[in-house]
């Protein structure tokens, strides 16, 4: 039974051998041999080669929507309307103080451009060297008022409409260039006319540029009143508040309203009538242009005053010297400097204290000789008493 039991191990331990080391055999065999794993391998390509179209798709379209993006990333935004200001103004003593003042607020608003209007027959130096130094886009120009029509002194500020011709001058160029510039004519601008003794602020510019065809506002100290404004009902001008003569047309000041570059120049005999009546030279300039209801309200409807008619007051000069004459002729004041060598300041030094010494002596003199003088009276005075008293005596 125990042999028997033996001779069955042996015999399974012999065939567990044979196969192994057949199956060993035979992987030898195939390891030189090139295995066809089509039947593997094609399920594999056709899903790379879909992911692969997958990906080209993908990165095509990224292409074109970064193409599309690019030019709205850099596209350059279109500039805001020009803002023209005409300014008139004439030679006098504060004449470089304010415009100093005025050009220096320019500085502060973009895409402006200052016209300078000289109530002069020629360009004054004063005027063109500021310009040049100001920094900003500007025209300078000239045109003498009609002595008729000129202020004599002592004549009051109201009697007699100031700046009608500058301004009428500064309009001429403006559509004369506007025409002559390509596109010129289709040009977003607006047009402003600033005295140069105002007083602005940043914000008034800001509001005037969006200007359709007429825009108003309020402003501060004129009129004799705290302020003059437009009154606004429902986003319209129904009527203004002014402390003289309500029925005019446009009873407002100068500083008050702007106008579009369109309105302006679709309208070439637009301009200014220095014959028109105290108060009405506003009126005379915005009459053909713009009816009350198509005025453009602004600042806020009107409510808050960003814009004030101020006025420097003229300085009283003790002497009127030929430098003073020469700057009210729209001339630099010349300063005349006396350099003095540093080997003569102890010279200088000790000159001025011998002057000083000197008058410092007379002046101990003049008082010795009237106290000697003064001494002199009460003797001869108390001589002539104490004779009348001796002569009293003996009678």
């Amino acid at each position: 039974m125990a042999t028997r039991m033996k001779l069955k191990l042996k015999t399974v331990f012999v065939l567990y051998f044979m196969v192994s080391l057949l199956g060993l055999v035979y992987a030898l065999m195939q390891l030189g041999q090139r295995c066809d794993c089509t039947e593997h391998d094609l399920p594999k390509d056709r899903t790379i080669s879909r992911l692969r179209g997958e990906l080209h798709r993908l990165q095509e379209q990224m292409r074109k929507s970064e193409a599309t993006k690019q030019p709205q990333k850099h596209a350059v935004k279109p500039s805001p309307p020009t803002i023209f200001v005409i300014t008139p103004t004439y030679s006098r003593l504060v004449q470089k103080a304010e415009l100093t003042r005025m050009s220096q607020t320019f500085l502060h608003v973009p895409q402006l451009h200052w016209i300078v209007v000289e109530d002069s027959p020629h360009k004054t130096p004063l005027v063109s060297d500021l310009l040049v130094k100001s920094g900003l886009a500007y025209t300078h120009l000239h045109m003498p008022t009609a002595k008729d029509r000129k202020l004599q002194e002592g004549d009051p500020s109201w009697l007699k409409p100031r700046g009608v011709e500058q301004r009428n001058e500064g309009l001429r160029w403006l559509r004369e260039d506007r025409r002559a510039q390509p596109g010129g004519e289709s040009q977003q601008g607006v047009v402003y006319f600033a005295d140069d003794d105002n007083t602005y602020s940043l914000q008034i510019f800001e509001e005037m540029r969006s200007t359709q065809r007429v825009s108003v506002w309020p402003v501060g100290l004129v009129g004799g009143m705290k302020y003059e404004r437009p009154v606004v009902e429902g986003g319209k001008v129904v009527r203004f508040h002014t402390g003289w003569r309500p029925s005019r047309p446009f009873p407002m000041d100068m500083a008050g309203f702007a106008v579009s570059l369109k309105v302006v120049l679709a309208n070439p005999e637009a301009c200014f009538d220095g014959e028109a009546p105290m108060g009405f030279l506003e009126s005379s300039f915005l009459q053909g242009l713009v009816t009350m209801d198509e005025l453009e309200p602004k600042a806020d409807n009107c409510s808050k005053v960003l814009v004030w008619h101020t006025r420097t007051e003229k300085p009283k000069m003790k002497k009127m010297g030929e430098d003073n004459e020469k700057a009210g002729r729209g001339k630099e004041p010349v300063l005349v400097h006396f350099p003095v060598r540093e080997d003569e300041d102890d010279q200088v030094l000790i000159r001025d204290k011998k002057r000083g010494r000197e008058e410092e002596g007379e002046e101990e003199r003049r008082m010795k000789r009237e106290q000697e003088e003064g001494m002199k009276v009460v003797k001869r005075t108390t001589m002539k008493n104490y004779r009348k008293v001796r002569e009293n005596r003996q009678k």
